[in-house]
C-alpha cells in the first residue's frame, strides 16, 4: 500500500511541475509520518524517500532513535517548537519549518552545534488559528535575524485554510510565493530564502504549481484506498 501511494505521489509530483514547466526534481518530498510507526517510516525510506518529518519533539527524537540505520536521511520538525524543548531537539535535526518569533531563533543560536535550515512561518491566510509572523512583519523579523549565525533562512512555510476553495488556496500560496522573490532579491546570505515549504496531502499539486519547493505529505503516503 505504501508503495503504490508512494507511486502515485511521484506521479502527481511530475504531473504538477509539468504543467508549469518545473522539473520534478526541484520539488522535495518530505514524509510526514506522525500517525505511523517506525516500521512505516523505514518502508519509505527503504523506497528511497529520503526526508522525514514530524510535528513534535517527542515523536521525531524516538524515530529517530529507531531509524539509525539510515544516517542518510534529512530530519524535519514541522510543528512549533516550544523554547524549553529546543535544547531537545535542534541538533537533531536538519529542518525547521516554523521559525516564528525572535525569541525562539534566539533560543535556537544559544543551543545549535551545527547550522540550521530554517522557514519563517508565515500566516498568510491571517486565520486566528494559524501561529506565524504577518506578511508585513517579514521584513523586519527576517532583518533581526541578521546576527545569529547559526541560522540559514532558507525560505518560507504557509499552511492554506483546510477547508477553502482551490482559488482561495492558490491565493494564499501565490502570495507566499511574493514574498519569498522579494525576500530573496534582498540577497542576505544569511537568509538566502530560495525555498518554499507549502502543501500537504490535500494541496500539494496546487502547492507546486504555485511555486513550492518542499511539500509536506502525510496521509496521502498511509491511506488505503486513496
Amino acid at each position: 500500500m505504501i508503495a503504490e501511494n508512494l507511486h502515485r505521489i511521484e506521479q502527481e509530483i511530475q504531473e504538477s511541475c509539468a504543467l508549469v514547466s518545473r522539473k520534478p526534481e526541484a520539488v522535495t518530498l518530505v514524509a510526514v509520518t506522525k500517525s505511523v510507526d517506525s516500521n512505516a517510516a523505514e518502508e519509505l525510506i527503504k523506497l528511497g524517500v529520503g526526508d522525514v518529518a514530524e510535528n513534535r519533539v517527542d515523536k521525531l527524537l524516538e524515530k529517530k532513535q529507531a531509524l539509525t540505520d539510515y544516517p542518510q536521511v534529512k530530519w524535519h520538525l514541522i510543528g512549533n517548537l516550544q523554547r524549553r524543548k529546543v535544547k531537545l531537539i535542534i541538533n537533531e535535526i536538519d529542518y525547521f519549518h516554523a521559525l516564528d518569533s525572535l525569541r525562539l531563533a534566539q533560543e535556537i543560536q544559544k543551543r545549535a552545534e551545527h547550522q540550521i535550515n530554517c522557514f519563517i512561518e508565515v500566516n498568510v491566510s491571517g486565520e486566528e488559528s494559524k501561529q506565524g509572523i504577518t506578511p508585513a512583519e517579514l521584513p523586519a523579523f527576517i532583518e533581526a535575524l541578521a546576527e545569529l549565525d547559526k541560522l540559514t533562512i532558507v525560505g518560507l512555510m504557509t499552511m492554506a485554510p483546510y477547508e477553502a476553495s482551490q482559488a482561495e488556496i492558490r491565493a494564499v500560496f501565490a502570495n507566499l510565493k511574493q514574498l519569498q522573490v522579494q525576500m530573496k532579491e534582498l540577497n542576505l546570505p544569511y537568509a538566502p530564502c530560495k525555498e518554499l515549504s507549502m502543501g500537504m496531502s490535500q494541496d500539494f499539486s496546487l502547492a507546486i504549481e504555485e511555486g513550492a519547493t518542499f511539500v509536506r505529505v502525510g496521509t496521502a503516503l498511509f491511506k488505503e484506498g486513496r
